[in-house]
């Protein structure tokens, strides 16, 4: 009896985390939905300033361009830019020297990007903080359309759209499509808990909170992109989600950098509950049932999913049904294995051809 109570818990935990939960925050939307007030962009009026924040390590090569896409954007109130170079070894400073007095250059020694941050936030002089990073650009009017967010009281913060390449086929690699569908199912997400009241994180090439409601983060902290967000929605203020502003990147085609992601990923979300444990007291957290579902039910699956496939594999002689919920699991797993190997492969012989390629085309 207790293999069955493991077996249906499990289920339980998987099916409502990708299903059930979407279903429910579907609904929940449609029927509960709280517009926040925008201020028209097109408006001849009075914009806050703002304080736009990069934190880079050895990113030299992208930030004249990166540089120039935030000079130019349409956005008329007063804005500085802050370049926290974080420990950098390739001569960050040359590459910025060509926008002295428009670009403020900070150097830290090497300490992480929450360290960079605070570095930054800590001479900024903007209203808003907008951060970014060195790899995206953002679209012409982004500023305008996060920023116009604020216009309402209770906002406290504003997630962009990230736009990737591979979500409009942009890339050839299984991996990148899979990147690509993974991130319209999370922005749907983003989108329906933003209708209801906020978000339960930023997108961290392109969000903005408030100056008065920024907290220093931890040094070691993994995710600031969670942290800093929820940290306001504890304070009772809004994080909504502004389609209108883009950053475009490309997705990630290398499986062994993907995998390294979600595992940082779940090791940051661990360590937000040790940060702000008041995240998991209903009365202290405002979006405390969507943030048990999103986040804390995701950092529950791996462990549902080994739970579910060994309870199966004693269960399976006895019941037909468990029986059929073990196989299904069994070809699933030797299928994603023989995914993994033929993509290893792939990678392997695509190395192996770039001296021929080079080669081939007169490159020493």
């Amino acid at each position: 009896m207790g293999m069955y109570r493991v077996f249906w818990f499990s289920a339980f935990v998987i099916g409502y985390t990708y299903l059930g939960y979407p279903l429910l925050l579907a609904v929940w939307a449609r029927v509960g939905k709280r517009p926040n007030r925008k201020a028209d962009i097109s408006a001849d009026e009075a914009w806050p300033s703002i304080s736009i924040v990069l934190a880079v390590r050895n990113e030299a090569a992208r930030l004249p361009a990166r540089v120039e896409n935030l000079l130019q954007l349409n956005y008329p109130g007063p804005r500085e830019i802050i370049v926290v170079s974080d420990g950098s070894t390739d001569r960050t400073e040359y590459a910025l020297a060509a926008y002295e007095g428009r670009v403020l250059t900070v150097e830290v020694p090497a300490g992480g990007k929450a360290t960079a941050l605070n570095a930054g936030v800590a001479i900024a002089t903007g209203d808003i903080l907008v951060f970014a990073d060195a790899r995206q650009q953002f679209s012409s009017d982004a500023l305008l359309e996060l920023v116009a967010n604020f216009d309402d009281a209770h906002v406290g913060g504003v997630t962009g759209e990230l736009i990737l390449d591979s979500e409009h086929g942009g890339t050839e690699s299984s991996v990148g499509d899979s990147v690509g569908l993974y991130w319209k199912y999370e922005k749907w997400l983003r989108r329906n808990e933003s209708a209801i009241w906020s978000t339960l994180g930023a997108t961290g090439a392109i969000y903005a909170i408030r100056h008065n409601l920024w907290q220093p983060l931890p040094p070691d902290t993994l995710l600031d992109d969670v942290l800093v967000p929820m940290r306001v929605v504890l304070d009772g203020y809004r994080i909504v989600f502004e389609e209108k502003a883009h950053a475009y990147d490309c997705a990630s085609t290398d499986a062994v950098s993907e995998a390294r992601r979600k595992k940082r990923t779940l090791a940051g979300n661990y360590q937000i509950l040790g940060q702000e444990p008041r995240l998991l007291v209903p009365v202290l957290n405002p979006v405390w049932l969507q943030y048990l579902s999103h986040k804390v039910g995701r950092l529950l699956v791996p462990w549902a999913l080994v739970a579910l496939f060994v309870s199966s594999a004693v269960l399976a002689p006895a019941h037909w049904f468990v029986g059929l919920a073990f196989w299904a699991q069994f070809a699933f797993y030797c299928l994603a294995a023989v995914g993994g190997v033929l993509e290893a492969r792939d990678r392997r012989e695509f190395s192996e051809q770039i001296p021929a390629i080079a080669d081939s085309k007169g490159v020493r």
